[in-house]
C-alpha cells in the first residue's frame, strides 16, 4: 500500500453539477444566503420603509440589520469557496 493514499472526500467537498457547472455545497449555501437576505432587504425597503403604515418596531429593525449580516456571511461563504477551489486546482495532486 502506498502511504500517500488520498482520504475520502467529505460530502461537503463533492461538487454538485448545476446546469453543467460544478458548484460546491459551500458556494450553493452562500448564494442562497445572499438571495434570501437581498430579497428581504428589498421587501423591507419597498413595503415597510417607503410606504405609509404602522410604526416600525425594534424587532423589524433588528431583522433588517440581521439581513445585512447574513448578506455579508453569504458573500464570505462564496468567496471562501472560490479560494478553496483555486487552492485545489493549484495543488499538484
Amino acid at each position: 500500500m502506498d502511504a500517500r493514499v488520498k482520504p475520502a472526500h467529505d460530502a461537503d467537498e463533492r461538487p454538485i453539477s448545476l446546469i453543467g457547472m460544478p458548484l460546491s455545497r459551500q458556494k450553493i449555501v452562500g448564494w442562497i444566503l445572499i438571495v434570501v437576505s437581498a430579497a428581504y432587504i428589498a421587501y423591507f425597503l419597498r413595503v415597510r420603509l417607503f410606504t405609509p403604515g404602522p410604526i416600525l418596531e425594534r424587532k423589524e429593525w433588528v431583522q433588517f440589520i440581521g439581513s445585512f449580516v447574513i448578506l455579508m456571511l453569504g458573500t464570505i461563504n462564496v468567496r471562501m469557496a472560490a479560494i478553496r477551489e483555486r487552492g485545489r486546482k493549484g495543488s499538484p495532486e
